[in-house]
């Protein structure tokens, strides 16, 4: 496992940089719900006459006033942007930058497979992504009982757990365009979390465009559906494993048959 360690070595510092900026927005928001709890009242209101701009963030659903509310909303766009960039960018260009950094050379000599090259990549990025959602669902944990709230563990739990599935099955995806790339592109990487955001964003708004949320892993870390149904969509859930590990395969597909400058 010598090239695991040698990329969570490379990676510390961005991940250490990441991982304490999400943590940190997102206590932030935690506790500002005290403050802002008594002033909610009128507020869900307000936001349910708000037409498309509400639909789209599903505010119009949530009530602002209870804390699974205002979590699902204000933590919940942390969350799906903070770990959906992080996710794109561990895997992105993480197969490319062998060729990009003129290390290639140096690697294919010794005496390991490509195979063995893209499987200890994946374990890194696996366990990049893991350890920073463990860390966020426990300072998100803390800051809840920090302010004295009662923890609705199922919801918030379902939550994290939706994001993290969010992070791996777009990490698979970037994982796998990482392997036609030659110089590595942390733009990609960014462009394809960015889409896949407002994508579902679209199909909230239209009803004609709900079919996008089977496309994009936004579409089952819907924090309206999630906080009412209790659960996640299955469906979803398993076209958005599929999606990853295809993105996977074609890497091990494209990779192994490469030619590396």
């Amino acid at each position: 496992m010598t090239l695991v360690k040698h990329e969570l070595r490379q990676s510390k510092v961005s991940f250490l940089i990441w991982t304490a900026s999400i943590g940190f927005l997102l206590a932030v928001c935690v506790f500002l719900f005290p403050e802002m709890k008594g002033q909610m009242d009128g507020v869900s209101d307000v936001f349910a006459s708000m037409g498309s701009f509400t639909e789209a963030f599903g505010m119009d659903r949530l009530n602002f006033g209870t804390l699974t509310g205002f979590y699902a909303i204000e933590c919940g766009n942390v969350l799906g942007l903070g770990g959906a960039f992080f996710a794109a960018l561990c895997a992105a260009g993480i197969l490319s930058k062998e060729e990009k950094d003129k290390t290639a050379e140096f690697l294919l000599t010794h005496p390991v497979s490509r195979q063995r090259i893209i499987t200890e990549k994946l374990i890194a990025v696996f366990i990049q992504i893991t350890a920073m959602s463990m860390i966020i669902y426990a300072l998100a944990v803390g800051s809840i009982a920090a302010i004295g709230e009662e923890i609705p563990w199922k919801e918030v739990s379902l939550l994290h757990l939706s994001f993290y599935l969010l992070q791996l099955e777009l990490a698979g995806i970037c994982f796998g365009i990482s392997a036609f790339l030659r110089k590595g592109s942390t733009g990609i990487g960014l462009g394809i979390a960015v889409t896949m955001y407002f994508l579902n964003l679209i199909a909230n708004i239209a009803d004609v465009a709900d079919f996008l949320k089977y496309i994009t892993p936004f579409g089952y870390c819907e924090g309206a559906d999630i906080v009412a149904n209790g659960k996640m969509d299955g469906i979803m859930v398993a076209i958005g494993a599929t999606i990853g590990i295809g993105g996977i395969l074609i890497a091990y597909l494209k990779y192994t048959k490469k030619d590396i400058h």
